[in-house]
Parts: structure tokens; C-alpha cells; sequence
């Protein structure tokens, strides 16, 4: 081959992230930022574009309305882990290490938390995350199905609570406490509402 003809590429050469996805990733990062410190009522897409440093159509463009921006925002994967292969007495555990894990590494999930606590659309949205996601959870695990609704919302009690008090009103003892000191004290109780044959 000439060693002036270009050579043919033999590895996939990185795509750089297109215009567009770097708009809405500014657009739902702002978005969830304003949601949680104005709530749903107050927070409005121009406040939200200048966040952003866009302009307002723009938002309009993607999201249409502030209805679909929050829908879109508010989309969260709890990622919850297959436990199929996790010894039921470690079901607790392994779902309180999980949401830990996640609440680390995300901060959409908190973000999401503060606009729940402030306003009925947050609520609501945050209630549908846990029932379409934990309680398939506890259908799965619990002894009688039919209670799955009630366990499912106890664990949520309990996970969403340790939350609030360790990434929203970053409570001292809670903060200071080890992911794994948290398993050790949460898992147990989360074991119990899942898994007991009853109270």
C-alpha cells in the first residue's frame, strides 16, 4: 500500500456528544435545580432557560411545556438491582446498600426529594418512581402478595426517610454514619418489612 494513501480506519473513532444533547442534559439539570428550590407552581421556564443560559424557545422546543420539562426531569431509574441471585435474609440489605449507592452518585434522586416535600406534582411524580419500581420488589419477595402495597410503602418510609435526613437536611449523625453502618442498622428493618410473616 502507499504509504501516502490515507489508511483505512480500523477502530470506531469516538463521537463527540451532539449539540442538542448537551442543550437538554443543561435544560433537565437546571430544570431539577429550580423544581427543587421554587417547586413546581413557582419554578417557570424562563427562570429555568436562564439557568441554563438558553433561550426560552428553546426549551419549548424540546419539552413543549413546563408539563413535559418536569415529566422529563423527573424521569428516574432506580436501577434497583436483580435479586434473584441474593439470599432472601440478604434481601434487606442489599436494597438499603443499593439506594445508597445510587444517592451518592446521583443527585437527580435528591434533587427530585426536595421538590416532593415541596409540592403535590413532586409528590406525586416521586410516588409513582417507588410504586412502578420497589413494589414489583416486594411482590416478588413478600410472603402474601396482596400485602406488597403496604410493605412496599414501609420500605419506602424508611429508605426515602434516610434520605431526607442524610442528603436534604444533612442531619450530622446521619451524615457521619459509614454506607456500611447505615446497611448494618437499616437492612435488618427493611429486611422485616418485606420478608416477616407479619408485624
Amino acid at each position: 500500500m502507499n504509504e501516502g494513501a490515507p489508511h483505512p480506519v480500523t477502530e470506531t473513532a469516538a463521537v463527540p456528544p451532539r449539540r442538542s444533547d448537551a442543550t437538554r442534559g443543561a435544560i433537565l439539570a437546571a430544570a431539577r435545580e429550580r423544581f427543587a428550590a421554587d417547586g413546581y407552581e413557582r419554578a417557570t421556564i424562563r427562570a429555568i432557560a436562564r439557568d441554563a443560559r438558553i433561550d426560552p424557545s428553546m426549551v419549548m422546543r424540546y419539552y413543549g411545556n413546563k408539563e413535559g420539562l418536569f415529566a422529563a426531569a423527573s424521569a428516574i431509574d432506580l436501577r434497583l438491582p436483580d435479586l434473584t441471585a441474593v439470599a432472601r435474609e440478604d434481601i434487606g440489605r442489599a436494597l438499603v446498600t443499593h439506594f445508597l449507592d445510587v444517592w451518592e452518585k446521583d443527585e437527580v434522586l435528591t434533587a427530585m426529594l426536595r421538590v416532593g416535600i415541596t409540592n403535590s406534582a413532586g409528590a406525586e411524580r416521586m410516588q409513582g418512581i417507588f410504586r412502578d419500581q420497589l413494589l414489583p420488589v416486594a411482590r416478588r419477595v413478600c410472603p402474601d402478595p396482596a400485602d406488597a402495597p403496604q410493605r412496599a410503602g414501609l420500605c419506602a418510609s424508611q429508605i426515602l426517610g434516610m434520605a431526607l435526613a442524610r442528603y436534604v437536611l444533612r442531619f450530622p449523625p446521619a451524615v457521619a454514619l459509614s454506607d456500611k453502618e447505615m446497611a448494618d442498622w437499616l437492612g435488618p428493618t427493611v429486611q422485616r418489612y418485606l420478608t416477616a410473616e407479619g408485624p
